[in-house]
């Protein structure tokens, strides 16, 4: 569980209604130092607690509805799911896996992005930057020969 974030008042803040399952799907996407796509939270999720793969997938589509939880996208159609930027949680760039599938936090230093050019560029109103960088884990570096 990040110990930063207060669910209870991000929920509010957003005008949801805090319920024991959206705190526990909280808890668990908080408590990982990186994204998880949605099995992973359910299986985590299943092993202490009575949740169908539904309840799950409509939780977090509305956490990310409602700004609390960010998707992000993986190499395939796979999504994955991290806290959205807050005053605790500075956007950063994710490290994607072509080999494993994981997905990593790279820290808001290793890339940095200026929207500016872009925001003045584009007509329209851009709502959220997502950069993934896609490559090999440190992990499948040492099982795959080079």
């Amino acid at each position: 569980m990040c110990h930063h974030c207060n669910y209870d008042q991000l929920l509010e803040n957003a005008g949801l209604k805090t319920t024991p399952r959206r705190l526990l799907i909280l808890e668990v996407i908080g408590s990982n130092n990186s994204p998880l796509n949605a099995q992973e939270i359910f299986e985590i999720l299943i092993r202490n607690n009575h949740i169908s793969r539904v309840t799950v997938y409509r939780a977090l589509d509305l956490l990310v509805e409602n700004g609390i939880v960010e998707r992000l996208s993986g190499g395939g159609r796979a999504f994955y799911y991290g806290l959205a930027p807050n005053e605790h949680h500075h956007p950063h760039p994710h490290f994607y896996c072509k080999y494993c599938g994981g997905m990593e936090c790279l820290s808001p230093e290793s890339l940095l992005f200026d929207s500016a050019p872009l925001e003045r560029t584009y007509p329209g109103v851009i709502q959220n930057v997502e950069i993934r960088v896609d490559g090999v884990c440190r992990k499948c570096l040492k099982r795959t020969p080079r």
